[in-house]
């Protein structure tokens, strides 16, 4: 007997599972099919799991707001019993250093400004008050380490900074996907792990489900590509590719695990710092770590790969890259001889702005393109979706008259084709994973 379910969402990740949740307390039958054999084990593992509010669009900017506020009201937005052992969000704040290359962040303060986020403008006192190992050294452009001036400095110093309090990390984002299911089941949903989906099943010109490497068939009048690194592969199994500007593809990305400086307590006084001047992001980890990310300079290579599976996932000469350039800010930090972090990928879009949309074919809709800097607004993202579902479902002509949505939180009301597959390429983007 074929299996049935009222959507189908391919993927279990944290965005998935938030898409599961959101539409199961609608009353959808939810279907969950993830090759992975745990909740959370793709690229959502992989995740800084940074929390910040801070993008280069106006719109990108309002959607993390909004976001922020689930992670800030975990317990309640889940609703789950008492002794659930839940993913912990830690409010750290995020401190993004005022160069030439964000313009002294003058379009972020405004943005912020103009939607009642809370931040503060630092000076160099203010950065060494709280990062006291830090050094405001200049030394873009960021190079990478076989370049003749690596780690010269350019003679200039940084001045100061702009610091959202609210910001932060969720310490297991793993966990967070699977607080998510946990969620969903109680509404109904279900999940089916460790099958690989290797064909999306047509049926008088609309989607009617998919079929299992095991040779089974699941129906659905909806599903929806979820798969992160693999949404590219899905959307070309589907043949929806054809009217789309905005695609995705894998992007194999490095975070560099080090311990913090001797006589400074980076997870607890240490704040996350996006710092253009050499290219890199930062957060606390357990155990007085720092993770460290690289910002997509030029001088950084792009290693796109075919596909999510057959991928390199030995560091390379980048870990030390990376971990030579935060060495630069903090000149105290002591680099292992050990290479320690994640090797994993993003699903790039573009422009590196995702894609939250229908598809060609009716019924095939689209969360991809997170390009590692949309984890903060997962569950803000599954809410979006599950309402752009039904409004496509009902009858709207979302492509020609896209969906207004007003977010619950904030009540700013956005144009939800501002994720529209069909969209023009966004040049306000950072092309970058700030977003």
């Amino acid at each position: 007997m074929t299996r049935t379910a009222d959507a189908i969402i391919i993927g279990a990740g944290v965005i998935g599972a938030a898409l599961a949740f959101e539409m199961a307390k609608k009353g959808w039958k939810t279907l969950n099919v993830d090759r992975n054999r745990q909740v959370g084990h793709g690229s959502t593992a992989g995740s800084c799991a940074i929390i910040r509010m801070h993008y280069s669009t106006f719109d990108g900017t309002a959607f993390a707001w909004e976001g922020y506020h689930y992670w800030r009201d975990w317990a309640e937005y889940l609703d789950l019993p008492a002794d659930a052992t839940l993913a912990e969000f830690r409010q750290v704040g995020c401190l993004v250093m005022k160069t030439e290359a964000n313009a002294y962040m003058a379009r972020h303060i405004e943005t912020s400004a103009a939607l009642d986020i809370p931040f503060e403008e630092w000076d160099a006192n203010d950065i060494q008050n709280r990062l006291p190992v830090y050094s405001l050294e200049s030394f873009s452009p960021a190079r990478a380490k076989d370049d003749p001036d690596f780690g010269q400095s350019n003679g200039g110093h940084l001045k100061g900074g702009v610091y959202w309090s609210d910001a932060g990390f969720v310490n297991d984002p793993a966990l967070s996907a699977q607080n998510l299911a946990d969620a969903a089941r109680l509404h109904g949903a279900e999940f089916l792990l460790g099958h690989e989906i290797v064909e999306i099943t047509q049926e008088n010109g609309r989607v009617s489900g998919v079929k299992l490497a095991d040779g089974s068939e699941i129906d659905a009048p909806v599903v929806v590509n979820v798969a992160g690194p693999g949404s590219a592969m899905i959307n070309e199994m589907a043949g929806v590719t054809g009217d789309m500007n905005i695609t995705t593809r894998p992007l194999r990305q490095e975070v560099v695990h080090l311990p913090a400086p001797e006589g400074f307590d980076f997870e607890k006084s240490g704040t996350i710092v996006s710092d253009s001047d050499i290219a890199c992001y930062c957060r606390p980890e357990h155990g007085n770590h720092i993770l460290v990310g690289s910002e997509d300079p030029e001088c950084d290579p792009h290693f796109w790969v075919e596909n999510d599976t057959d991928y390199d996932r030995d560091f390379s000469d980048q870990w030390t890259t990376q971990a030579m350039r935060y060495a630069q800010r903090v000149p105290s930090l002591g680099i292992p001889s050990r290479t320690r972090g994640v090797v994993d990928l993003y699903d790039a879009s573009t422009d590196w702005i995702p894609i939250y949309d229908r598809s060609c074919l009716p019924g095939f809709y689209m969360a991809c393109g997170s390009s590692g800097n949309q984890y903060k607004n997962a569950p803000i993202a599954g809410k979006m979706m599950a309402e752009l579902i039904e409004y496509v479902e009902n009858g709207g002509d979302h492509d020609t008259t896209p969906m207004q949505m007003t977010l619950p939180y904030t009540g700013h009301v956005i144009d939800t084709g501002f994720y529209s597959r069909l969209r023009k390429i966004n040049e306000e983007s950072s092309f970058s994973v700030l977003g």
